[in-house]
């Protein structure tokens, strides 16, 4: 006779299999797409000047002179402008949804283990006594800031007793990416002129984006997107604990270093392009999850899906908000702070 699941083990499939069954998945997925759409549209016609929907149509299809400043702004501005967004927020909430599942905390956000901190210190650094300017040259420091962070902290967070822990990686990733964040602070306050070049970056910001930035991080997100696809099998067995993944034949290790990896390339060339972007991950994952169910095969597509809706939304509601632009990293603050409260106060005991 075939082996059979132990029983713990298949209740826990049955229920997987039940709740991502939701009718809601599809509703979710065709909202989604309906929405893409229209902010899309809005991002290409809202902005500091004001210019036609004519016009707008006219320079994307190229029948206008193709030398006026309208049509410049639409094409090197506005176009790369929301093609990032889209980038930034598909990275950024599927990202999450990996850091929670490998975290097995529901609260999780991509810099919980201190990624997204690497990749702004290696940015900080760079600039300050390196003179690194322009994103292109940035995006490398990010990666390399956020591949050492990843490499120390897992390296520390899975060694000695008790190796592999999802509690004991979280509180190291806590532990070095405050100490970073940290570090990087006090170097900006140390020489002011590397805050000024920095200061809308560091609070997330998507304004003056061009192709060079999309074409620098647009392989990175790619790599990292196909890494986090090709796991949810994976990430399902580690919800049962790591011995139970184990015992289904899941390689624990290889699958924490393949999610690990694919969440530092997102992160940081998420983190290069717009800067630290707070809350989005965490607050996608969940109302992802509150509509497909659990099961990472579902999750993760439409998260990828979802997050670029909201962060579209965050960066095209920060142009009308106030008359000087309002950097979309302090619009997704202002959304995520209160249901982060939120969150924390329907969980029992807090965010544990």
């Amino acid at each position: 006779m075939p082996p059979t699941a132990p029983p713990a083990v298949a209740q826990d499939d049955d229920l997987v299999r039940e709740r991502s069954s939701r009718p809601g998945a599809l509703a979710m997925a065709l909202g989604c797409s309906l929405l893409l759409v229209v902010l899309v549209a809005a991002s290409l016609l809202i902005g500091s000047g004001s210019i036609g929907m004519a016009e707008t149509v006219d320079a994307l299809l190229g029948r206008g002179d193709g030398d006026t400043t309208n049509e410049l702004l639409i094409r090197e501005y506005r176009v790369p402008r929301t093609v990032l967004a889209l980038l930034v927020g598909g990275a950024l909430g599927l990202a999450g949804a990996v850091m929670q599942a490998l975290t097995r905390n529901p609260l999780a956000d991509p810099g919980l283990l201190g990624v997204n901190a690497g990749a702004y210190a290696a940015v900080a650094f760079g600039a300050a006594f390196l003179g690194v300017n322009g994103t292109n040259r940035q995006v490398w420091l990010a990666l390399a800031g956020a591949a050492a962070t990843a490499v120390l902290v897992y390296t520390v967070g899975t060694g000695g007793r008790g190796s592999h822990g999802a509690a004991k990686l979280v509180l190291t990733g806590v532990a070095v990416g405050a100490v970073l964040s940290g570090l990087a602070l006090a170097v900006t306050l140390v020489r002011p002129e590397t805050f000024d070049r920095l200061r809308f970056w560091q609070v997330g910001s998507l304004q003056g984006r061009q192709w060079d930035t999309v074409l620098a991080i647009l392989p990175f997100v790619a790599a990292g997107t196909l890494l986090a696809l090709a796991l949810p099998r994976s990430l399902n067995s580690l919800a049962l604990g790591d011995d139970a993944a184990a015992s289904l034949g899941t390689r624990v290790v290889a699958t924490r270093l393949t999610g690990l990896l694919a969440v530092t390339l997102l992160c940081g060339a998420a983190t290069a392009a717009a800067g630290p972007i707070s809350f989005l991950g965490l607050l996608v994952a969940h109302g992802v999850r509150a509509v497909v169910g659990p099961d990472l095969r579902r999750v993760l597509p439409a998260g990828l899906l979802a997050a670029p809706v909201l962060f579209l939304a965050a960066d095209v509601l920060g142009r009308v908000l106030v008359p000087a632009e309002l950097p979309v990293g302090v619009v997704t603050a202002f959304l995520g702070a209160p249901l982060l409260i939120a969150l924390t106060r329907r969980r029992p005991g807090g965010a544990g």
